[in-house]
């Protein structure tokens, strides 16, 4: 029996750790302890505490309790709290997932006690250092023993970067072992799209119809924060919404929502307050997240995690960012970068709203990643 520490704490992580969760309590119980760490790095309730309950996954067994804060005082408070944790629990390895806060702290703390780190989503870049994201999946890689990458692209990334393509054993934080196993959010999306038909009444809820809305996701700060390009999104979003009479749903995040009205212009707020084709909504589950994919004729999200459930589900996709880690989205045609600029999100809209026929390629694995991650884990942690 091993036993295995995840450290999670934002909402895409607690997600993604329900597909490991699920493979050890079906097929591994016997073999794998897992003790889950949540640092409290978001602590809204609909943000968190909704998603274990719906998604029936185990609650943590500790709370860090992190909070908000600036990054250097919010990944302090996590790695001394990782830390104590560590060394009270003496796990056999640490699971990592993504790159957030909550990543990099638990990268900190377990590689400065040697315990051996495996890193759920390694290899993804956006070549772009000024986002936290990319130094948080940066660090975590150059420090992980077993580092498990979604696509190609990513292994391809950690090859380019140094790192062996045949490892041979035993491996260690110096000898790592890289691997391209497919995306536990695939696992996810098949697993629990078959309950949303039975649980999720959102679609009635908000009138909406199967392949006749438009979904739009925004939270990076770089977005909300920055009055020009929130002004241009929303410009972009009027626009097709009034030009093409068509619904758009979107779920924000309370901070975002309050940022409307500080940094749009007054004219842009209003106009947006009033039409009533733009329907804002409070944060929505992961359950409610996936029927409203599903049933969208296209998704325009700056989330990583939207673009590739949005090709999970055969829908095209516009980016609002400057790059994306998810690059074979991209290049199948299936997902174009507009950033937030206006003409680029209408011509993208235009594009995707004349093509008759979308190429969603196999790129995520075959559901199972969850279960492959779990046999190497055992196959090669002591």
């Amino acid at each position: 029996m091993i036993k295995l520490l995840t450290i999670i704490g934002a909402r895409p992580q607690i997600i993604k750790a329900a597909a490991l969760s699920r493979a050890i309590e079906n097929k591994f119980s016997d073999k794998v302890k897992e003790i889950i760490v949540h640092t409290g790095q978001h602590y809204d309730d609909n943000m968190s505490q909704v998603f274990f309950d719906e998604l029936n996954i185990p609650h943590p067994n500790y709370n860090l309790n992190a909070g908000s804060g600036s990054h250097g005082k919010q990944t302090a408070l996590m790695i001394e709290g990782i830390e104590e944790i560590l060394l009270k629990e003496k796990p056999n390895c640490i699971v990592l997932y993504g790159d957030t806060n909550s990543t990099l702290a638990g990268a900190v703390a377990a590689s400065k006690i040697q315990v051996p780190i495996i890193h759920i989503e390694a290899g993804l870049r956006s070549f772009n250092k000024s986002m936290p994201e990319e130094i948080n999946r940066i660090i975590c890689d150059s420090v992980s023993t077993l580092l498990f990458s979604p696509t190609k692209a990513g292994f391809e990334n950690l090859v380019k970067e140094g790192f062996k393509k045949k490892a041979v054993p035993p491996y260690s934080f110096d000898n790592p072992k890289i691997y391209h196993c497919g995306d536990v959010m695939y696992d996810n999306s098949l697993f629990f799209s078959s309950l949303i038909e039975q649980k999720i009444t959102i679609l009635q809820d908000n009138k909406l119809e199967e392949g006749k809305f438009l979904l739009v996701t925004i939270h990076r700060n770089n977005n909300t924060d920055e009055p020009i390009r929130l002004n241009a999104l929303f410009r972009a979003i009027n626009k097709i919404s009034v030009e093409n009479k068509i619904k758009i749903i979107l779920p924000l995040h309370p901070r975002t929502a309050k940022l409307l009205s500080k940094n749009l212009s007054s004219e842009l707020y209003s106009t947006i307050k009033t039409n009533e084709l733009i329907k804002i909504i409070s944060p929505v589950s992961f359950l409610e997240m996936i029927a409203l994919e599903k049933n969208a004729f296209l998704v325009m999200t700056d989330s990583g995690g939207v673009q590739k459930e949005a090709f999970f589900f055969k829908k095209p996709c516009i980016i609002l960012r400057s790059e994306t880690e998810w690059v074979e989205l991209v290049n199948s045609g299936s997902a174009v970068i507009a950033d937030a600029n206006e003409a680029e999100i209408l011509k993208a809209f235009d594009k995707f709203k004349k093509t008759k026929r979308f190429k969603f390629p196999d790129l995520f694995g075959n559901g199972n990643a969850a279960e492959f991650i779990c046999e190497e884990i055992l196959k090669n942690i002591h």
